[in-house]
């Protein structure tokens, strides 16, 4: 074999590491975002999860035998949360879920925490937190976890009429 013969396989040798390395590579990152899909998705499904479980709740305390049409016999704002005498999962009305924080596992991947918070939101303007009853509950549920780049957040405008 002569020094051109040489230099011609170091070259092959050269090109071919060149190749495998590029494909590894991309083979890693397709992983790399498969699995943070699946994460997210998971984050998603489990905030949706939690949401559909409030849908069937009753609007408030004061609600669940009988609907109101006044807006003051409703819980106060500074009061949304569950009862001393109530305990998850047995909550019975959508600001029970005020302050709500559970940590779940998946099976690809763990320690996912789950928040809820409940706010009065004003009729004409949703995004608008008010103070005072109305019939109107936004609850914004968010999920995070040490494999997410940043937390996720869904909500919905619970309402009464």
């Amino acid at each position: 074999m002569n020094t051109g013969q040489s230099f011609l396989s170091i070259g092959a040798l050269l090109l071919f590491s060149l190749v495998s390395l590029n494909f590894n590579s991309s083979v890693l990152s397709n992983t790399t975002v498969e699995v943070e899909n699946k994460v997210y998705l998971t984050a998603f499904s489990l905030a949706d999860d939690l949401i559909e479980e409030i849908k069937q709740k009753a609007f408030d305390a004061a609600t669940v035998d009988f609907p109101t049409t006044d807006p003051s016999t409703l819980t106060a704002a500074e009061n949304l949360g569950h009862g001393w005498w109530e305990t998850y999962p047995d909550y019975n009305d959508i600001d029970d879920f005020n302050n709500f924080v559970q940590t779940v596992s998946a099976p690809h991947a763990e320690n996912y925490q789950v928040a809820c918070v409940v706010h009065y939101v004003d009729s004409d303007n949703p995004d608008q937190i008010v103070s005072t009853q109305t019939f109107y509950k936004k609850v914004t549920v968010t999920v995070d976890s040490p494999y997410l780049r940043s937390p996720i957040q869904l909500s919905h405008i619970f309402t009464l009429k």
